[in-house]
């Protein structure tokens, strides 16, 4: 995919990417939303709470025949979740025929279940979305397990290594948006144009892929990724060829023996790509990774990186477009940074940018929902769980309840300033990065990526919309995507 892509194209690629926004695009699907939401389904109880627990069942219902919920959660995300959340409480049940689970809404659920203070909750709630195609990977991994592994992959993202990753970010980011963005053009689409982009960096920081180098090969590497990240979304989810599990589990394969290859010879060499080190790496004790354990990870981590990044860094894009003195504000401060290197200490000067990355992930959470599994019997918030119930929690509705966010829609970068701090309120009013024992390990990378690509940015161009209305909307199918591509119009200041 280029970045001039047509918003044709960008609509079939979506179709391909999962069959949901080829109904939620649709003329006339907001209505049936909106009809779907003022219809009450028949109610009932999960299961029903052991005699003299003193304890609630959890009520819910199964929606649609079929869909379930899909066409509002699809459709509307955080917002049916706030809807839900008003009308039936911190847990409601969803009968979903594809993944039947109790949604924890609200920051004392997800405190509960991020904190897990009695293991009562493991992460294989992950398992019958992602687990075929992201096998073992950190996010999967449960308990002691995931610490002993979490312990070892932490060398790789303490400050030193990031050093050397930024100058790599730094390098791609400089390369990409002066030679292969398309300006004064407001038919650029800023969505797949940020996606090929935080996967060349990816490719460069992950595995020491010069920008331009083994093109065919990157290319056949970013495409296998892109697939594996679709198939997570899949309605029919079995490995039936031609649909979209199928292609994910060949994808699977694909990155499998690409990674065992590359493996295979970084083991006795030096590097600082991400891939080398991993395979160099231990912990206190002399522990190190497997063959096998790098490959999984591997898998994982450039899926998870280049995603959220996407996400991020597009919608902070789209509001500084639309409020051009946020805009002003966050380039008088790379001004005065001008253009050296954009190091990790030059980047933390950028305190505006900080401010409308965190306002942008609140109103726009890269990953939406937490998903677990109980492993026993249990309770939440005075609600029975029985042992196997998939929970999920939605840190993305959390950051949209009025009682912390005045006006929570307003971009409002402000809110976390002193003295407002709206997000200090609770400790989990503000958790885009997860929390507890499996908070995000590459969160400090992430962040300055993201502020890289902005400030190279925006020394280089004015962010305009391609007119004074226009607003974008986001499919909630995955990770939010917008629907259109996000039209951004590029002026070169000089």
């Amino acid at each position: 995919m280029t970045a001039t892509i047509s918003t044709t194209d960008y609509l079939l690629d979506q179709a391909k990417r999962r069959l949901t926004p080829s109904f939620n695009n649709f003329p006339g699907m907001g209505i049936v939303e909106r009809k779907l939401l003022n219809t009450d389904f028949p109610q009932k109880p999960m299961a029903e709470p052991p005699p003299g627990s003193d304890l609630k069942p959890v009520i819910g219902d199964a929606g649609l025949p079929i869909l379930g919920h899909m066409i509002e959660m699809f459709r509307g995300g955080p917002d049916y979740l706030l809807h839900v959340y008003r009308k039936y409480g911190p847990l409601y049940y969803a009968d979903s025929p594809a993944l039947p689970a109790v949604a924890a809404l609200g920051p004392d659920a997800a405190q509960a279940v991020y904190s897990n203070r009695n293991k009562d909750f493991s992460q294989q709630g992950w398992v019958p979305v992602i687990g075929p195609f992201f096998h073992r990977g950190l996010m999967l991994l449960d308990f002691e397990e995931h610490m002993f592994h979490r312990r070892i992959m932490q060398e790789a993202f303490v400050r030193t290594r990031l050093v050397g990753y930024q100058e790599q970010v730094d390098k791609v980011v400089s390369q990409v948006i002066a030679n292969d963005w398309v300006v004064n053009d407001g038919r650029f689409l800023m969505y797949p144009a940020m996606k090929e982009l935080t996967l060349d960096i990816a490719s460069m920081v992950f595995m020491g892929h010069e920008p331009g180098s083994d093109k065919e090969l990157v290319t056949k590497v970013n495409q296998a990724f892109t697939t594996t990240t679709r198939a997570g979304n899949a309605i029919i989810r079995k490995p039936v060829r031609p649909f979209t599990w199928w292609r994910g589990m060949q994808a699977r394969k694909l990155l499998e023996d690409y990674f065992e290859e590359r493996v295979k010879e970084r083991r006795g060499k030096d590097g600082s790509d991400l891939l080398t080190v991993l395979c160099h790496t231990e912990d206190e004790d002399g522990n190190k990774f497997s063959d096998e354990d790098i490959v999984n990870h591997m898998i994982f981590l450039m899926m998870a990186a280049h995603d959220t990044s996407t996400s991020t860094a597009t919608t902070m894009i789209y509001h500084l477009a639309k409020h051009p003195e946020w805009q002003e504000r966050c380039r008088e401060e790379s001004d005065r940074l001008g253009d050296g290197p954009a190091d990790i200490e030059s980047l933390e000067k950028l305190e505006s940018l900080d401010l409308v990355m965190n306002e942008s992930i609140r109103l726009v959470t890269p990953v939406q929902w937490a998903m677990r599994q109980t492993v026993r019997d249990t309770e939440l918030l005075g609600y029975y769980l029985p042992k196997g119930t998939n929970v999920i929690a939605y840190p993305g509705m959390n950051h949209r309840l009025e009682e912390f966010y005045p006006d929570p829609m307003k971009f409002d970068p402000l809110r976390f300033t002193e003295p407002r701090n709206e997000h200090k309120q609770h400790r989990y009013a503000f958790s885009p990065f997860g929390g507890g024992a499996h908070k995000c390990i590459g969160m400090t990378f992430g962040q300055l990526e993201v502020k890289t690509i902005l400030h190279r940015l925006l020394r280089k161009y004015r962010l305009e919309l391609p007119r004074p209305d226009y607003t974008t909307e986001w499919d909630y199918g995955g990770m939010p995507v917008p629907k259109d591509g996000m039209h951004i119009v590029l002026r070169p200041l000089h």
